[in-house]
């Protein structure tokens, strides 16, 4: 069986996605969010699987993993984002919850080509806008 070939969209310098930077994008109605953590772009459907909150204003942690008793092991370090409204965890590698396999956040395949982000995706757009985002977190966050 053939592999469908994936649409190739173009979303901006590299430079314009610093480490740490976000990004808000506009695909076919669809607002997509980008973030570069650890030198890794990240995209992910902008909205929370659990009541639709923006996932972008979310902080970018790393949490902790199953342990023995009285054992605290922390991991997956700038991996997760949570939502800033419950709390949910998700890993922006695979999109899984932390808490449940079964919940998901949507995540798209993103690559860097010849100075680029490149979001790769299903089928090409009818309609790709750069959105107006501003988020400011706290060294905290």
């Amino acid at each position: 069986m053939k592999m469908k070939e994936k649409h190739r969209l173009l979303v901006c310098p590299v430079e314009e996605l610093p480490e740490g930077g976000r990004k808000l994008l506009e695909v076919d109605g669809v607002e997509i969010g980008l973030i570069r953590a650890e030198g890794v772009c990240y995209a992910f459907r902008n909205s929370c699987p659990h009541q639709g909150v923006p996932m972008l204003y979310g902080s970018v942690v790393g949490t902790m993993l199953p342990s023995k008793p009285h054992e605290y092991v922390y991991g997956h370090h700038n991996e997760i984002i949570r939502c800033p409204l419950h709390g949910w965890e998700f890993n922006l590698k695979t999109g899984k919850a932390v808490f449940s396999p079964d919940v998901s956040l949507k995540t798209y395949e993103v690559r860097e080509e010849e100075g680029f982000v490149v979001l790769m995706l299903d089928r090409q757009p009818a309609q790709f806008a750069h959105k107006a985002f501003s988020c400011i977190l706290s060294a905290s966050s």
